[in-house]
């Protein structure tokens, strides 16, 4: 054996050589496929088959649906309470998929078998420092990075339903005031601003096709409120919900609405533009000053080193 290849060199080398061949063992044994002529019989002998196929994403997908059962078991505690917040948060990001909880725990195990692998690596290729801090401190990174990619996930989505829900809001308000129910308005607005808000039109179609299904007009608000986690969406909820439990009209509600979240947008606006003088003090002090400091001060400065210097 080449003196070369030391401890420090061969242990990194194995433990990716056998990860890499557990991952392809994995792989292959939940994406093994039967032969074409036998995937035909068996849609000869039974054509529901053939349905099933057409709403099949790939084997990627296939892979999921197979391991993420097995695989969130690991990290699933059974708590009620604890699942439906995270079937909240799930949703807040824009997964509404009743299988989002379970396949977002299967990330979470995934991740923290790769943080230990890598912190494993880590640790044995750096022998002279502390190799179980680097397993623990990897394995820490796999299991709340899936968290904190959610959480910036669903603070970017509601972000651009509070910036979207205006124009909206304003369209909404136009379809019930030209005649329109509450339901053909949202549909109208679900159609009209796809493209110039597609997250608030996603929420309006989803609610929008639970009202055609049968579902309670309240139900649907309360959800549509809880499921974006959008405070002025949450309100506008509240007042659609008071409308129709009291028999105001729906156009004044929405009216009002739109006035309030005009008007809060001008305090934010105005919030925004009095914090900027503050805010532009640092770049002054870090940034613009020494440029300043050093091209006024600067010349005397050197004048003084050159007659310091002749004397």
């Amino acid at each position: 054996m080449d003196k070369t290849m030391t401890p420090e060199i061969l242990i990194p080398i194995t433990v990716f050589v056998a990860a890499t061949c557990t991952v392809g063992a994995v792989l292959t044994m939940f994406s093994r496929k039967k032969s074409r002529a036998a995937e035909r019989l068996e849609e000869m002998r039974d054509p529901r088959l053939r349905r099933a196929e057409k709403s099949d994403n790939g084997a990627v997908n296939n892979i999921i649906e197979k391991a993420a059962p097995t695989l969130s078991k690991a990290l699933d505690s059974g708590d009620e309470e604890e699942q439906s917040n995270l079937k909240i948060r799930l949703a807040n990001a824009g997964f509404s998929n009743p299988n989002a909880p379970r396949n977002f725990l299967a990330i979470k195990v995934v991740s923290l078998v790769l943080g230990l692998m890598f912190g494993g690596v880590y640790g044995f290729t750096n022998v002279q420092n502390n190799s179980w801090m680097a397993w623990i401190i990897g394995a820490g990174l796999g299991l709340y990075l899936p968290e904190v990619i959610l959480t910036l996930t669903k603070w970017s989505r509601q972000g651009k339903i509070f910036l979207q829900l205006p124009d909206a809001l304003d369209l909404l308000v136009v379809c019930v005031e030209a005649g329109l129910g509450l339901d053909a308005s949202m549909r109208r607005v679900s159609e009209e601003l796809a493209s110039g808000a597609p997250e608030v039109c996603q929420e309006l179609a989803t609610a929008n096709m639970q009202l055609q299904m049968g579902k309670p007009r309240r139900e649907v608000l309360h959800d549509l409120g809880l499921r974006t986690g959008v405070d002025d969406m949450r309100a506008l909820a509240a007042i659609l919900i008071q409308a129709d439990r009291f028999g105001s009209s729906i156009a004044q509600a929405l009216r009002v609405q739109s006035d309030s979240m005009r008007v809060k947008r001008r305090q934010m606006a105005e919030e925004k533009a009095q914090q900027t003088a503050v805010k532009m003090i640092f770049p002054l002090v870090l940034f613009i000053f020494p440029g300043i400091f050093v091209v006024l001060v600067g010349p005397a400065g050197i004048q003084l080193m050159e007659n310091l210097i002749n004397k």
